[in-house]
């Protein structure tokens, strides 16, 4: 895979991991709130606040952090429902519904933006961590010969003086 000279949106994600989870914290319960001010539920525009706050997450953070923001939308739903369910629990289920009770329902009346949300997020890091293998790839091509790197971003097999050491492109001995 060639890519162009300049870093491409799927680079640009250099923030840490802490700090897209307390972005994503704040924005989800920012996102509860306005749609509570103007609709008294949580309801469709937190649900498309949602999907678009897991995509942006994955874009932003650092390649390093990935694990953190691909494990964060469930997490984040289940925090945002639980605090809605202890303050507010008819925002999310009936008004006679306990917490545990208030949650799950809250979870399942929104669970196709959960689910869009954290495949859309799986996705991006999928796509980001690819283009940043075949960076990786074409920077040992320029760097140790054009001819020694496949399409698949990968070192040739018959060269003596490349070793395999883990998954990703292979490293000169």
């Amino acid at each position: 895979m060639s890519l162009p000279g300049t870093r491409t949106l799927w680079e640009e994600g250099r923030e840490p991991g802490r700090e897209m989870v307390a972005l994503g914290v704040a924005l989800a319960l920012t996102a509860a709130a306005l749609d509570l001010m103007l609709t008294a539920r949580v309801g469709a525009l937190f649900d498309v606040g949602f999907v678009l706050l897991c995509l942006a997450l994955a874009l932003a953070v650092r390649p390093r952090d990935f694990f953190t923001v691909g494990v964060l939308p469930p997490l984040l739903m289940l925090a945002t429902f639980l605090l809605l369910a202890m303050s507010r629990a008819e925002a999310i289920a009936r008004s006679g519904d306990s917490v545990v009770q208030a949650v799950v329902s809250g979870l399942s009346h929104h669970s196709l933006a959960l689910g869009l949300g954290y495949a859309g997020a799986l996705g991006v890091l999928f796509v980001r961590q690819r283009v940043g293998a075949a960076r990786l790839a074409d920077e040992y091509a320029d760097e140790y010969g054009g001819d020694h790197v496949d399409d698949d971003g990968y070192a040739d097999d018959d060269l003596e003086a490349v070793t395999r050491t883990g998954r990703g492109p292979r490293l000169p001995v």
